[in-house]
């Protein structure tokens, strides 16, 4: 008999799970809060569980998480953790703590299958989609890490983590069953209770597969634009000649249009010197989102080994941000963080066998190969 993961399954899950061993229903919410309230993966720990059923569960059933391969503290109180899968390969997690919110931004894919110039992770290449269970490993890991932390402190009252991003390595939109299972167990008040507001999924614009999750689950977007014309995002972000700007704002403003809670949408814009950063593609930019309730994320580019691309000045991000301000757009700056431990947005690179092969393009291509 195959022993089942029980991070894999949600509390509908944990009850047919239950069901199929003759069990009542109530111990699928049992375990489920052991495992993602109280952090528990060892069944022996269960103890309102009976002892037979504990016993017969650590047979057929684990609670799997991904192992801790390397962790980075940053200056800043930034923390990643390099995280190893069963088959070896590593994803990258990463908690920023900032006043009385934590976030923790999580990966969902194994590599990214998209191919943005400006992204780290994109120079990986591409290997395979997490499973439910590794991307909901991810959150009780980073917690159960924390939780040590602040009980060595002697600050065990305080909320560790209260904002998950879907900001990680990988295109979530393209991993959208499991992705959208491991939001569930997020929201799940038996689960991690997190508020729908305070979970955010980040896509670069799977047109389908954003119409299909406005319909699944009730969750914040962030869209990586990144430019404001076609041209220039077929360059940088690839998956645009599929689904054009047009197309991508159209369906955004489906699925603010799915439930009224849904108030604007988060546009990412990296600042890349001398390629996007102009006051031109800033009003360019204005008119792109007109009749799509927005926030602009202005983030300043963080290098890594390779790229072609340096950082806007300071300067010019905050004349891009002024123009933008100046016409009605909720913009902000993001302070970067973590990049001393290559943490920041557009650097997680993971260690994974890429089936791609990209990385032994760009190889080719800094070899002048290509």
């Amino acid at each position: 008999m195959k022993v089942v993961n029980l991070l894999d399954l949600g509390q509908e899950g944990l009850e047919i799970f239950f069901k199929d061993l003759d069990e009542p229903a109530f111990r699928a919410r049992q375990v489920f809060k052991w495992i993602h309230q109280q952090g528990v993966d060892d069944f022996s720990l269960m103890t309102n569980v009976s002892k037979t059923l504990r016993q017969k569960l650590s047979k057929i059933a684990e609670i799997k998480v991904p192992e801790i391969a390397l962790e980075q503290p940053s200056t800043d109180g930034v923390r990643k953790w390099l995280l190893r899968l069963n088959d070896q390969q590593c994803i990258e997690t990463v908690f920023i703590p900032e006043g009385d919110r934590g976030t923790l931004c999580i990966s969902s894919q194994v590599g990214c299958a998209l191919d943005c110039t400006f992204c780290a992770t994109a120079r990986q290449g591409f290997n395979r989609n997490l499973s439910v269970g590794e991307i909901i490993g991810q959150v009780f890991v980073a917690r159960q890490r924390l939780e040590q932390a602040l009980r060595s402190a002697s600050r065990e009252k305080e909320r560790i983590i209260s904002n998950v991003v879907l900001m990680g390595m990988g295109e979530p939109l393209l991993n959208l069953d499991n992705v959208v299972d491991a939001i569930r167990i997020m929201l799940d008040d038996n689960g991690y209770g997190l508020s729908k507001r305070r979970v955010t999924l980040s896509t670069s614009g799977v047109v389908p597969a954003l119409d299909r999750l406005g319909d699944m689950v009730d969750v914040s977007l962030a869209v990586s634009l990144h430019a404001p014309n076609n041209i220039l995002r077929n360059q940088l972000v690839p998956l645009n000649r599929k689904y054009p700007i047009e197309e991508l704002m159209a369906a955004c403003k489906r699925f603010l249009a799915r439930k009224a809670q849904r108030d604007r949408i988060t546009f990412e814009y990296v600042m890349l010197e001398g390629v996007n950063d102009s006051p031109a593609h800033a009003h360019q930019l204005v008119k792109t989102l007109q009749g799509v309730s927005s926030k602009v994320n202005l983030i300043p580019f963080n290098a890594f080994k390779g790229t072609q691309y340096k950082r806007s000045s300071q300067r010019v991000i905050d004349r891009f941000r002024d123009i933008l301000y100046a016409k009605g757009v909720n913009t902000i700056t993001r302070k970067t963080r973590g990049d001393d431990i290559d943490a920041a947005c557009g650097q997680l690179a993971g260690k994974i066998q890429d089936k791609s092969r990209r990385d032994q393009h760009f190889m080719r291509i800094e070899q002048g190969v290509l």
